[in-house]
């Protein structure tokens, strides 16, 4: 799976899963554009290219969708992502909205931006992140789960009306990954409770998603569309 000429634009590349992702393309010959919240630290050169853009702002996320259009990649990966658990009843309504506008509002402004290109050069591809809980759901998760049952809507549409255009649109459901994130949200033993519910009685390696989303983003994908796949060590199946 080699990248040598093409361009990917991977959003959340300075840490976690997208950062993983990001590297894995520049290994293979991408010049690969990132976006993070912050200034680049200096000697980050995981990205040929950074884009600072906070996604809980608007006027950010219309300015990085132009920085796509104008960029034209061959592959864009959607991978920014907040999550913030709570009980259904106390959900509040500004946590709600800013977790939709993050996780769905932004993907699918960068999906229309990287079209025009795509379609034109008759080759294109687009990896949305999901997440398990976009394919399963469970308690305090109302938020998060709306919005990547969202992510899959929005790509299975987007496969739908674009893959005869040369585009193949899917997205990738990651399961209990070891990143600052999940560590963040579920503490230490939220993170053993579950892992004690996985088959393969572990966490997942962000290095691990990275390998197929280069996949589902390489020339060696010519079928796979509108998929929503799950990497989770069997959780979502037993």
């Amino acid at each position: 799976m080699q990248f040598s000429g093409k361009k990917a634009f991977v959003t959340g590349a300075s840490r976690g899963i997208g950062r993983a992702i990001a590297q894995a393309f520049r290994e293979r010959g991408a010049w690969v554009i990132g976006t993070r919240t912050r200034a680049r630290s200096r000697g980050d050169d995981v990205c040929q290219e950074w884009v600072a853009a906070d996604f809980s702002d608007v006027a950010q996320i219309m300015a990085c969708a132009k920085r796509v259009r104008e960029a034209e990649p061959d592959v864009l990966v959607n991978n920014v992502g907040i999550n913030k658990i709570a009980p259904f009843a106390e959900i509040a309504p500004e946590d709600f909205r800013s977790i939709q506008q993050v996780n769905v509002f932004a993907p699918f402004l960068l999906c229309q931006a990287a079209i025009p290109a795509m379609k034109r050069r008759g080759w294109g591809r687009i990896v949305n992140l999901s997440s398990i809980w976009g394919k399963i759901s469970k308690e305090y998760r109302a938020s998060y789960s709306a919005s990547k049952f969202a992510v899959d809507g929005l790509t299975i549409a987007l496969a739908a009306e674009h893959t005869a255009d040369g585009i193949l649109a899917n997205s990738v459901a990651p399961g209990i990954i070891d990143t600052e994130l999940t560590r963040r949200v579920l503490g230490d033993a939220g993170i053993q409770a579950l892992i004690a519910n996985v088959p393969a009685r572990r966490l997942g390696h962000a290095e691990e998603i990275a390998r197929l989303v280069l996949w589902l983003a390489s020339d060696d994908n010519t079928y796979m569309a509108g998929q929503n796949i799950a990497i989770d060590g069997g959780y979502s199946r037993v």
